[in-house]
């Protein structure tokens, strides 16, 4: 099982702040032989429908040497968990886990807001220091 990133406890924390059952820890994904880990996986009950939205959370922390290394890892990770989600569970939304701060330095500029715009990623912004979901952009 691979490392969690060293923003896991927060993110959980603030998926559970806001509403959401941890189900998951880690989301585990078979296809075809191999094995995949997403960081998290989550639901909660939508009200008046009485149905259950599910998402799974790769958590990012954005600490390396390079943000634009950072970047690519991080969009290639999630390219490759959103398309075996698709075949595996295509009822659940996959969500890249960001610092605040790293949502609004990469992804509110127009480089970042390519990926966004081309639904190459989906994000939830969390604050570090209170453990909380900040924005969902998708």
């Amino acid at each position: 099982m691979p490392a969690r990133d060293f923003h896991h406890d927060a993110v959980r924390n603030a998926l559970i702040k806001d509403g959401w059952t941890i189900t998951d820890d880690p989301l585990r994904l078979e296809y075809e032989g191999r094995r995949l880990f997403v960081d998290l996986g989550a639901e909660r009950l939508i009200g008046a429908e009485k149905q259950n939205r599910k998402i799974a959370v790769e958590v990012k922390s954005f600490v390396g040497p390079s943000e634009m290394a950072d970047l690519h890892i991080a969009v290639g990770q999630f390219i490759t968990y959103h398309d075996i989600l698709e075949r595996v569970d295509p009822a659940r939304e996959l969500f890249l886990a960001d610092p605040i701060e790293v949502v609004i330095c990469l992804f509110d500029e127009p480089f970042g807001r390519v990926l966004v715009e081309n639904r190459r990623v989906a994000l939830v912004g969390f604050d570090l220091g209170s453990e909380e979901v900040v924005r969902w952009i998708s």
